[in-house]
């Protein structure tokens, strides 16, 4: 019997095999494509545009830095990297990845290990910094429910928990996908200068 096709056809012209990535199917572009049409929340937020996960990407990158002053470029690049399999797995809601099952999470972990090879990471990021990222991707998910995905603030406080100072001041636009695509490939690159001592 034959094998269902497992890969796609990127938009860079790289064939990506979902079962075994490599890190040289990896091209940034296509991830900066990909997550700029990806909708966070199942597209169930308010604004003209739906708000992607590149958006939510560099929400989560900026807040790592005001909760870590002075945190190496490397780690904020993985902050910047942390939902980039979803360019091609799609972004599912907690609930939903419970109801899949621990298929869902083989798959990510393949594709971050790829991702993270092919961006000079370790393949899997010590526990602190995993730890790091995680309370700033909850902040951003605290952010967003309150101002863009109809929350309030009391049950986003029992969901995710309070907050803290390090969000203050920060507000949540959706923009086009383009607009969104071009700052996610320039924080990439700036990132990258830092790591390779050019900026």
């Amino acid at each position: 019997m034959k094998q269902p096709r497992a890969w796609q056809r990127m938009l860079s012209g790289r064939r990506l095999d979902l079962l075994d990535p490599t890190p040289m199917d990896i091209e940034l572009e296509d991830i900066a494509h990909g997550l700029a049409f990806v909708a966070r929340w199942n597209g169930q937020t308010t604004g003209d545009w739906p708000y992607s996960v590149a958006e939510h990407s560099l929400l989560v990158e900026t807040l790592v830095g005001r909760l870590n002053p002075g945190w190496p470029a490397r780690w904020r690049l993985a902050a910047l990297l942390h939902d980039a399999p979803e360019y091609v797995i799609g972004d599912m809601i907690s609930p939903v990845k419970a109801a899949v099952g621990p298929g869902y999470g083989t798959l990510d972990a393949r594709l971050t290990t790829a991702i993270h090879l092919r961006f000079g990471l370790p393949s899997a990021l010590p526990k602190t910094i995993k730890a790091r990222i995680k309370r700033a991707d909850t902040l951003s998910a605290w952010l967003e429910a309150t101002q863009i995905a109809g929350f309030s603030q009391d049950e986003a406080n029992r969901i995710f928990g309070r907050p803290g100072d390090a969000v203050e001041g920060i507000r949540i636009t959706p923009r086009p996908p383009a607009e969104v695509r071009a700052d996610y490939i320039a924080r990439h690159a700036a990132l990258i200068a830092q790591i390779d001592g050019k900026a």
